[in-house]
């Protein structure tokens, strides 16, 4: 089969550099899990350098002509290419409960959708690897006090350890994107809880980051707060100027208030 034309409706940009797929397949350090899932494969310029590692690679690719070409040029994959929509399947329908990781060069245009989706399966996910448009691989590793950090690096990081490893120039892909790119590597905490009501956390995170130019006392007022917790001065400060430990300790404050 001919090479796999880019199609722009799936934000596809094929990496032709080597050197860098095979840069990101070594980001990943396969320690407590046996088990590889990569997103949007593409002709498999990263797939291959995945196969070599002592691990299972699976690829999820909803393109169908990318899958047809992956079937004919990676034997190696037999069995293990799933042609879905990464965002709407359910991939305990391979995985059945154990751990993977996830990496792929990620089309930009659903960049932050699959990180949302993998933090709904962060139980099964130890390590999370990849290359987003640099501006969204800097918001999810970007620590408080920046207009870039927001909900996404505080849900992120609020289970896992954020690295942001490298940028990567436009003119390593077909077709070249109008941006730069970035890749970063997601460690899972171990044996971490978060010490407060995690439905109650994301509720607080996403409400507080809807209106980020006010004070959390206005930001929240459709929680119903007590007037007497609104007065803790943590109320004074905007989302961006709290750390995830203080996320935590908001929400503890927020519980025991009887929200």
């Amino acid at each position: 089969m001919e090479k796999v034309k880019a199609k722009k409706h799936l934000g596809q940009h094929f990496l032709k550099d080597e050197s860098i797929a095979q840069k990101i397949a070594d980001t990943l350090n396969l320690d407590g899990y046996d088990e590889v899932l990569e997103i949007g494969p593409g002709m498999g310029v990263l797939t291959k350098y995945l196969l070599d590692k002592p691990v299972n690679t699976y690829v999820i690719e909803i393109d169908t002509e990318s899958v047809v070409y992956l079937d004919e040029n990676f034997p190696k994959l037999k069995g293990r290419i799933i042609s879905k929509d990464f965002l709407k399947y359910n991939i305990n329908e391979v995985f059945d409960g154990k751990q993977f990781a996830i990496i792929g060069n990620f089309p930009y245009n659903i960049s932050t959708q699959i990180v949302f989706k993998a933090l709904e399966y962060r139980h099964q996910i130890p390590e999370f690897a990849g290359m987003f448009q640099k501006e969204v691989a800097e918001r999810i590793c970007e620590k408080k006090g920046s207009k870039a950090y927001g909900i996404l690096s505080v849900l992120a990081q609020a289970f896992y350890e954020a690295e942001y490893l490298f940028t990567v120039d436009e003119n390593v892909f077909i077709p070249p994107p109008k941006v730069k790119s970035g890749v970063l590597r997601l460690r899972r905490k171990e044996n971490y809880t978060l010490p407060c009501s995690e439905k109650l956390f994301f509720t607080i995170v996403k409400t507080a980051f809807q209106q980020r130019r006010k004070t959390l006392r206005n930001s929240l007022k459709t929680l119903n707060l007590s007037d007497n917790l609104r007065e803790d001065a943590i109320f004074d400060l905007r989302p961006e100027q709290l750390s995830v430990e203080q996320f935590v300790s908001l929400t503890q404050k927020i519980a025991a208030d009887g929200v």
